[in-house]
């Protein structure tokens, strides 16, 4: 039979808390005592219980992940990348989906973190009032990714920037009607992402003397079927776009399976353009903006064990998106900018620099 600590107390002469006090090395165990504890322990072989250690400290030795849906391939990206460093932290992940609006009332208003966990990650919400009141009563580190929330850290890509690049670079390939597959209309979950991607993305055509066309925007629900939807119905319009930015990977490949249903050559007919970096964007041939999205995971979870051991402060990481250019996007054929005639080339999003290959990555700001 293992030993106990109770059979270590009672070798060494004290009581069961001096020994969790001696094995921790808190203050308040002498030297002397320290050393009849720690040999006990080895004369009888006792091998002490990490759960029960961290309880002891008012630890629990575990962090809850909060994720709006864990279905979608961001969040899951994100979930692995955070986790990969909480396991060498030694730190157990408590995942909670929420999986809509009515989870995420449930949620914040039951308070079913209280006492349970030490940390708190947080993706892509922004909090409202009572939220943030109910995360800040827990009284543990708090990282939000994907969202800026006053008073904690955070780690976030610029979507604006990002959605302009893509934009952009439509505009340099001599594109005139670009079309945006976006989001989710009214989001009841509130992700700013969908909207500073179209703020960007307009801002960009505007700056290019190109009009804003509202029928020339569909919404995509950032799912496969929902790109595929969108698609259907720009093909629709009087004069379809030679040119669509997709808001994500995964609306982009929707679009695209659409396109080939309807013969139409891409990017002969409609160059494409996703965002995120999805790992099939490649096999798709898949023109992208790229976010290290695995490495938003980890990095903010290494600002929670940070916080955990009483280093970092209030800090705002900003990583960054670059353009990948592959096969789905080409110049326009009756419009094409000298230079840029060349079938599956293009030049730099922002309008200078050498060309890129397809597959090429966007030169670093």
């Amino acid at each position: 039979m293992s030993a106990t600590s109770e059979d270590v107390a009672r070798l060494a002469g004290v009581s069961t808390a001096t020994v969790s006090r001696a094995l921790r090395a808190v203050n308040g165990v002498s030297p002397s005592t320290r050393e009849r504890v720690l040999a006990a322990v080895a004369e009888l072989g006792y091998v002490s219980s990490p759960a029960a250690s961290r309880l002891a400290g008012g630890r629990t030795g575990t962090v809850a992940v909060v994720v709006p849906y864990i279905t979608r391939w961001f969040f899951g990206q994100v979930v692995s990348g955070a986790e990969s460093v909480l396991r060498e932290q030694g730190l157990d992940l408590l995942l909670y989906n929420l999986g809509g609006p009515g989870g995420r009332e449930r949620y914040f208003s039951k308070q079913a973190l209280h006492k349970r966990v030490d940390a708190v990650l947080v993706l892509c919400l922004p909090l409202s009032d009572a939220e943030l009141h109910a995360l800040s009563g827990l009284q543990v580190p708090v990282v939000m990714v994907g969202a800026d929330v006053e008073g904690f850290p955070s780690v976030r890509i610029d979507d604006v920037s990002g959605a302009a690049i893509a934009a952009q670079h439509l505009v340099n390939l001599g594109h005139r009607r670009i079309a945006l597959i976006s989001g989710v209309p009214d989001d009841p979950m509130g992700f700013t992402a969908q909207g500073d991607r179209r703020r960007g993305f307009r801002d960009t055509l505007v700056a290019a003397g190109l009009p804003v066309d509202p029928g020339l925007e569909a919404a995509g629900y950032f799912t496969l079927d929902g790109g595929a939807e969108a698609m259907s119905v720009l093909l629709g319009r009087p004069e379809p776009p030679t040119a669509v930015f997709a808001e994500s990977d995964e609306m982009a490949f929707g679009a695209l399976r659409t396109l080939r249903r309807a013969g139409l050559d891409v990017p002969g007919d409609v160059s494409l353009v996703g965002f995120d970096g999805h790992e099939l964007a490649d096999l798709m041939d898949l023109t992208t903006v790229a976010q290290p999205v695995y490495e938003q995971g980890r990095l903010a979870a290494e600002l929670l064990a940070d916080a955990l051991n009483g280093r970092g402060g209030e800090r705002r990481l900003s990583v960054p998106t670059r353009l990948i250019v592959r096969g789905s996007t080409r110049p326009l054929r009756a419009s094409a900018p000298p230079g840029e005639n060349t079938p599956g080339t293009s030049r730099d999003p922002r309008g200078a620099g050498p060309l890129l290959r397809p597959g090429a990555e966007q030169p670093p700001e």
